[in-house]
């Protein structure tokens, strides 16, 4: 165990700080202080984020972090902070690290010794979730489903039977093809597709994912939440054929029994119980 405080000594800061998600008057007044206040900043892209630090008259130093520079300005980063320099790292839209690169960094800096603190403000995952008329708690949020069909149907499997609302975010290029998917997979569930969320044409689709050949071509920011599934739907006999496709899919018998009773709430001991019992009346009777 080991506690490492962010503002009981001298020692730099990395500031994780939450821009707008399309309203650029959707910035806290604490995060301007703070872009303003540190010796740089850091986005993923800086002409988009440039816009935003124009449009506050925040001219505090910019440069780039993204997935082809990333190893590179770690270490630039670590040493800036060595030197006694506040460094801020932001995203080009909502929070960082949410969906953006950021996860190797943060531990780089606390095992050098440095605080890292988190400036909150908008991110569209909650965006979504509280506008969309679906059950708010528990959720589970997936990001961007993998682009190629065998892996994204695998993934969905898993999450089937979890009784969370469940979120992802999508392209409009990709957006058909994904629901397609959604529900050959999923199942017949009630859905809500949120657009250019804080924007003039912010607006919401509220559907079944039977309906999806109906949505009609759209442009920008997409996020999709979809409602988890029913726990009166998840009989005995799902739960054990569940078991049987993570087995199929390489998990062990154990990992899938946790897996299953992690995802549909239920205690390891009733999973397991109920699929020893299914394996012992499949197994051949050889008695005489």
């Amino acid at each position: 165990m080991h506690t490492q405080t962010t503002f009981q000594d001298d020692k730099a800061v990395l500031y994780l700080v939450s821009t707008p998600i399309g309203n650029l008057k959707d910035f806290s007044l604490r995060a301007i202080e703070t872009l303003n206040a540190v010796d740089v900043i850091y986005a993923e892209d800086t002409r988009t984020s440039g816009v935003l630090l124009k449009h506050h008259n925040i001219t505090t130093k910019l440069r780039s972090y993204h997935e082809h520079n990333e190893q590179e300005r770690q270490e630039e980063i670590v040493r800036l902070l060595g030197e006694g320099d506040n460094i801020a790292l932001i995203s080009d839209a909502g929070t960082p690290l949410i969906s953006d690169p950021g996860e190797t960094l943060i531990k780089k800096v606390r095992d050098a010794g440095f605080g890292v603190s988190n400036i909150p403000g908008p991110t569209a995952i909650i965006s979504a979730l509280v506008a969309s008329n679906l059950q708010t708690s528990p959720f589970t949020f997936i990001g961007f489903l993998p682009s190629k069909k065998n892996l994204k149907e695998k993934l969905l499997k898993d999450l089937s039977a979890l009784p969370h609302t469940l979120i992802f975010f999508e392209s409009p290029h990709r957006i058909h093809k994904t629901l397609a998917t959604l529900y050959d997979v999923l199942g017949n569930r009630q859905t809500c597709l949120a657009r250019e969320l804080t924007k003039r044409y912010e607006s919401f689709i509220h559907f079944t994912l039977s309906e999806h050949e109906k949505i009609p071509d759209l442009k920008g920011e997409i996020v999709l939440v979809i409602d988890g599934a029913k726990q009166q739907e998840l009989s005995s006999h799902d739960m054990i054929e569940h078991v049987q496709l993570l087995i199929a899919d390489g998990k062990s018998e154990m990992e899938a029994i946790k897996m299953v009773a992690k995802l549909r709430n239920l205690k390891k001991n009733t999973v397991y119980m109920a699929y020893k019992t299914q394996k012992k009346s499949d197994e051949p009777d050889n008695r005489e």
